[in-house]
C-alpha cells in the first residue's frame, strides 16, 4: 500500500511541474546527445563528438545555445569568428547566428549544452552545411 501511495505521490508531483527530465541518448553520424532535462524555455543536453568529426554548419529560428566544455576540444563556428575552446570554457551562440561545433582533437569532447527560446524542437535546425549529407 505504502508503494502505491508512494507512485501516486511522484504522479502528482510530476504534473504539477513543467520540468521534464529526459536522459534519453540520440546517436548521430557526429557522435550523440543525451537530454538531461527540459522546462519551458529550456533544454539541458550533454553532447559528445567523436575526434575529427563536427556538426552541421546550422542555425536556429527559436533558439540560442549555451556551451560548456567538460572535457576534450572544440573548434566553434559562430557567425565570422572561430575560436577553439578547452575544458571549463564556454561560449554563447545567439538566435539565428550561423555555428558550428567541432572536434579537432584526439578524444572525445563532451560538452553541456543549455538551450533557451520560445520552442526548442530538433526541427528547428537549419543546416547550411553537413559532412553526413543532411543539408537541404
Amino acid at each position: 500500500m505504502v508503494a502505491t501511495q508512494d507512485r501516486s505521490t511522484v504522479s502528482a508531483l510530476e504534473k504539477s511541474t513543467s520540468i521534464q527530465a529526459v536522459a534519453a541518448t540520440e546517436l548521430r553520424p557526429w557522435g550523440s546527445f543525451t537530454t538531461l532535462e527540459e522546462g519551458p524555455g529550456y533544454k539541458i543536453k550533454r553532447i559528445e563528438v567523436n575526434p575529427g568529426h563536427r556538426l552541421s554548419l546550422q542555425m536556429h529560428h527559436h533558439r540560442s545555445e549555451h556551451w560548456i566544455v567538460v572535457s576534450g576540444t572544440a573548434k566553434v563556428t559562430c557567425g565570422d569568428n572561430e575560436e577553439v575552446i578547452f575544458s571549463n570554457q564556454s561560449t554563447y551562440v545567439p538566435q539565428c547566428t550561423n555555428h558550428r561545433l567541432e572536434n579537432p582533437g584526439v578524444i572525445p569532447l563532451v560538452l553541456i549544452e543549455v538551450q533557451n527560446g520560445e520552442y526548442l524542437g530538433e526541427d528547428d535546425i537549419v543546416r547550411f552545411q553537413d559532412d553526413y549529407s543532411r543539408a537541404g
